[in-house]
């Protein structure tokens, strides 16, 4: 099989990026379903279709880098890919050779190779590869999205990170491309450690909501009005307190009504559910933080002010798809 890579344009001229090569390599030569079962295991939950009888041209090269997966998959055979949803994880799709049909919801694609699109995690997923058509997949946790909103305080309006249906190319996202190239060669050389990994792909999740659409407003506080910025850094030094829109608009010198426009002009949400979405982000970072002993939920809910349990585990559950036990599960194998 043709070694995949994309060429980068610079001022010394032509270079490849390679997206994984023989270091990686778990199959080549391959029965597509024993692929795809390797690839159900252990990127995202999918059932397999093949136009014609199976040939053994199917090969993968696949590994972890911090908390994301790094997978160059080729079925060698026109598939189909259906899946009900990738859970709690979400799927950067490049395409490295041939072309594939994304016909998600109501939206039907055909890309080509040099584009890259986004799968959320909740879309129910139907992709159709052409017999020669290989990609690069980048498989990212909700959570590396959550904890980027919250280092960066980005806000996410309906409390869940949705992309846009729409196609890149590759042209477009270069810099992106650039650090995932770096990305294959630390995670392939062996001599980085897991904290550098782990440095890499923070900065890589960031990168890719930089730079690709969907619904997280990414202002700071810093570009809206100062009473905003100052009401946030206030929220922020207080967050385990109960803190009430009259708290807020007491401190800001504004009445109720000033208050909320201001919250609805900046973030597009009440005070309250502004305040009460900072707090589960919080929560969420402590559970997920790999640690020697658990975390004790009920005593880190509290602490941020979740008193009624029942309601705080409905909460994180329809926020993170999870509840907080499995979060932290989760997080320790």
């Amino acid at each position: 099989m043709q070694s995949s890579h994309l060429t980068q344009t610079g001022r010394g001229g032509m270079a490849p990026l390679q997206f994984l090569n023989g270091n990686s390599r778990i199959f080549s030569g391959a029965n597509p379903y024993e692929v795809s079962e390797y690839v159900r295991a252990n990127v995202g939950s999918h059932s397999l279709k093949l136009s014609s009888a199976s040939k053994d041209s199917a090969s993968l090269n696949h590994l972890h880098a911090g908390m994301l997966d790094l997978c160059r998959i080729s079925y060698g055979a026109q598939a189909r890919i259906i899946s009900e949803g990738l859970g709690d994880i979400y799927h950067a799709q490049f395409i490295l050779r041939g072309h594939c049909r994304y016909t998600l919801a109501n939206t039907t694609l055909d890309l080509s190779a040099g584009h890259v699109l986004v799968l959320n995690s909740d879309d129910p997923i139907d992709l159709t590869y052409s017999d020669d058509c290989e990609k690069f997949i980048l498989r990212i946790p909700s959570s590396m999205l959550d904890d980027a909103c919250v280092e960066h305080r980005w806000f996410k309006p309906n409390e869940y990170v949705k992309f846009n249906p729409v196609p890149h190319k590759f042209e477009d996202i270069d810099s992106l491309l650039m650090l995932l190239h770096l990305l294959c060669e630390e995670a392939e050389s062996g001599l980085s450690t897991p904290q550098m990994l782990q440095h890499y792909s923070r900065v890589i999740t960031t990168k890719l909501m930089v730079m690709l659409e969907h619904n997280v407003s990414m202002g700071t506080p810093m570009r809206h009005a100062p009473s905003f910025e100052r009401l946030v850094q206030y929220i922020e030094r207080n967050i385990k307190l109960e803190l009430s829109a009259q708290e807020l608009a007491r401190h800001a010198g504004l009445s109720l009504r000033s208050l909320y426009m201001l919250f609805e002009k900046n973030v597009r949400t009440t005070p309250k559910n502004y305040v009460r979405q900072r707090k589960l982000e919080r929560v969420h970072a402590i559970l997920s933080m790999p640690r020697q002993s658990c975390p004790n939920v009920t005593a880190v809910a509290l602490e941020y002010g979740f008193t009624h349990l029942g309601r705080f585990s409905e909460l994180y559950k329809s926020t993170y798809g999870v509840l907080p036990s499995q979060t932290i599960r989760s997080h320790r194998t």
